[in-house]
């Protein structure tokens, strides 16, 4: 009977256990990172009254007899359920989202313990502690390599008030753009070499070569027009340039004859073809004014083949054979070159017409250029204005004098001839330009079009001035602000010029690299500015670049000769610098320098680092929260002041960084709240009352048989 009351009065104190868990549960529902727990009831030992007996023969097999003794709480387990993560307005609080606890030391590092409240803040000295003032422990910066290293030992996180960064020059700029490598561009420029760099306060003067001419630049065949049409000059493809009208007159002992003669005449042609002229039915009775009429006729009937024109000096009774260089469809007419026979009056020893009246200019791709003779060749604009003026100046080809006549490049990139007279052989300039077309060789319309913009007729002093339309290369810039040691900006400028095409391997631009003065990037002048090239593969990727680096010195008291490398991509990929039939554009360009700054805010990121933002724009990590996860959570002991310390059964500590190795993601500006449920509290209040009720109702039944059992005695 007595059994009976001690198993009610077990199952009291064990519903009573569960009370005080369950309410302890209901206590902590607001509090930030609290796991509740779960007790769990056992038996208690079983009084035996007969043992089983296994079936023997006919008699079956009996089962035990026994008596429980009541009931115990026999252990508690603590649910690591995710508890819900709530926003913030503090920075400075984190809440894990999965597995793992925050590392707090209450000692400097010596001792760890563990928690999952994550209302974090930085005290008086800088520390990183919890609202127990245990100190945060995780990584720090380390100052020398400027990154967070997870792989060291864990310390105290401690980030000084009023921490500053110095001031890191730049080490590389990485520069990623497309070149455009198509036959319309709209970044171009004069092909008149601009001086490089922010314009200086005065107009800089034009660049001059030896010969004190305004510097032009690039490759003809790969130039623009004025609406970014490329030219494309193929191999031979020109113009024939006529400086004057040349006329050639008979010397006076070649003057027309009266009388019966036929007039003979053979003009050999540019393209190595003869033109015979002749006349017939002469009569006896001719004067020389009639037959030198006659002769002009027949020679003026073939003009259109042969771009010459006769007229007859009657005073001198002779012929005079111009040449104007006009005539388009007469393309071979820019030569005169005439051989009279004994029937014209005029001589057969001597080629009457043997002067030049007009020069062909070639393109070369190859880089070959000549000045000399009757045939020139250019490759680029530079060698195309030189050889122009050495012809303009040197019209007739003698020697000794020659003419003040200029042609230059503008800085429109406009071909600019001039004839200011003062020397004794000047002569009145008439512009007449022709597109070479032969076997072959096609008309170039681009290029013949800008160039036929220099037909006119400039007198001698006349202070006329003939251009031609614009000659643009395609250009790109990019520029970002480097800092030297002292944190001082300067601005690196690098352009790009298209200035070569070759069919089999690619294009090739020219590059400047500049700074303002007084910084330089080299030794020769101009000394803030240093010249390149950069070459691309035919599919548009990068093949090489030079210089990889410059050498900056700053001269304002910074350290000298630092090295910049310029990353512009890897050879034969397209993860840089590329060349495609697109317009020129920079996608990305950045430096790795920065000046000085003060710290002004920290925010966290998912893994944890506690990133710096200072007030010169930059932003990096300072440290970096510690996590620990265990094999065994529910092994884990509590201390109060939400913290959790381990246990034998808990295993030791596995440290690292979050979102690793299954350790949860950190939210930062957000806390996360206690697991308890309330409606499931609430119905396990219900419960354990019920269960409670029920064993109180064992006592006083078992009383109530005792006492009935005394009466026995009465």
């Amino acid at each position: 009977m007595l059994k009976s009351l001690f198993s009610g009065v077990s199952g009291l104190q064990s519903h009573q256990i569960a009370m005080d868990v369950e309410a302890n549960n209901i206590a902590n529902v607001n509090t930030i990172g609290f796991k509740y727990s779960r007790a769990n009831f056992s038996d208690l030992l079983a009084q035996t009254k007969a043992i089983a007996t296994a079936p023997q023969g006919a008699l079956g097999g009996k089962n035990p007899v026994q008596v429980g003794l009541g009931s115990t709480v026999s252990s508690m387990t603590r649910i690591f359920s995710q508890g819900s993560v709530q926003n913030s307005d503090k920075n400075t609080d984190v809440a894990i989202q999965g597995d793992g606890f925050y590392i707090v030391s209450p000692d400097g590092g010596n001792t760890y313990k563990y928690t999952r409240a994550g209302d974090f803040k930085f005290d008086a000295g800088g520390n990183f502690v919890d609202n127990n003032g245990f100190i945060v422990q995780g990584w720090l910066r380390d100052s020398a390599t400027g990154k967070v290293d997870s792989t060291a030992p864990i310390t105290n996180i401690n980030i000084p008030p009023g921490l500053t960064t110095p001031a890191q020059a730049s080490g590389e700029v990485v520069l990623k753009s497309n070149l455009n490598s198509g036959p319309l561009v709209t970044n171009y420029s004069s092909a008149y070499q601009v001086p490089s760099g922010p314009p200086p306060a005065l107009p800089a003067p034009p660049a001059l070569d030896s010969n004190g001419n305004a510097i032009a630049s690039g490759d003809l065949g790969v130039m623009f027009n004025e609406i970014g049409e490329a030219f494309s000059l193929q191999s031979s493809q020109g113009v024939w340039i006529a400086f004057q009208s040349s006329s050639k007159t008979d010397a006076a002992n070649n003057s027309i004859a009266a009388g019966a003669a036929d007039l003979d005449i053979t003009f050999t042609l540019d393209d190595g073809t003869t033109q015979q002229i002749t006349t017939s039915g002469a009569l006896a009775g001719n004067t020389a004014a009639q037959n030198g009429a006659r002769y002009v006729s027949a020679i003026n009937a073939q003009t259109a083949t042969t771009g010459i024109t006769a007229t007859y000096d009657a005073v001198n009774s002779r012929i005079t054979l111009l040449n104007s260089n006009a005539s388009a469809s007469a393309s071979h007419n820019i030569r005169l070159t005439a051989l009279g026979n004994a029937n014209s009056g005029l001589t057969t020893t001597s080629t009457i017409g043997a002067e030049e009246t007009a020069y062909r200019y070639r393109y070369d791709p190859t880089g070959a250029s000549a000045i000399a003779g009757a045939d020139k060749t250019f490759t680029t604009i530079a060698d195309l204005r030189n050889a122009m003026e050495v012809q303009a100046q040197d019209n007739d080809g003698g020697a000794g004098v020659l003419a003040n006549i200029s042609v230059a490049v503008n800085e429109q990139g406009k071909f600019e001839i001039r004839n200011p007279g003062g020397s004794v052989d000047d002569y009145d300039v008439n512009l007449q330009i022709t597109s070479i077309v032969e076997p072959g060789v096609t008309e170039n319309p681009r290029f013949i079009r800008n160039m036929s913009a220099l037909n006119s007729v400039l007198p001698v002093a006349s202070g006329g001035t003939a251009f031609s339309q614009s000659f643009n290369a395609a250009t790109h810039s990019s520029s970002i602000d480097i800092f030297d040691s002292l944190g001082s900006k300067h601005t690196i400028r690098m352009e790009f010029r298209k200035v070569a095409v070759d069919a089999a391997t690619g294009s090739t631009w020219n590059m400047i690299v500049s700074v303002p003065q007084p910084a330089t990037i080299d030794t020769v002048a101009p000394t803030n500015e240093k010249t390149g090239s950069i070459r691309f593969n035919n599919d548009g990727s990068l093949a090489t670049y030079n210089p990889p680096n410059i050498s900056f010195t700053g001269n304002n008291g910074s350290a000298p000769d630092q090295q910049v490398s310029l990353s512009f991509g890897t050879a034969n990929s397209f993860d840089g610098m590329t060349s495609f039939d697109s317009p020129s554009s920079t996608s990305g360009i950045s430096q790795d320098g920065f000046t000085g700054g003060d710290l002004v805010g920290i925010r966290i990121d998912q893994s944890g680092t506690l990133v710096g933002s200072f007030s010169n724009g930059r932003s990096f990590g300072l440290a970096q929260i510690g996590m620990a996860k265990f094999i065994n959570n529910e092994g884990l002991g509590t201390e109060g002041g939400n913290i959790f310390v381990q246990t034998a059964n808990s295993g030791d500590s596995i440290i690292g960084t979050a979102a690793t190795a299954g350790r949860g993601f950190i939210q930062a500006a957000a806390l996360e709240a206690s697991n308890v449920d309330l409606s499931r509290a609430l119905t396990q209040l219900i419960v354990i009352q019920r269960g409670y009720q029920a064993n109180g109702k064992t006592i006083t039944t078992s009383d109530q048989l005792l006492e009935t059992l005394i009466g026995l005695k009465r």
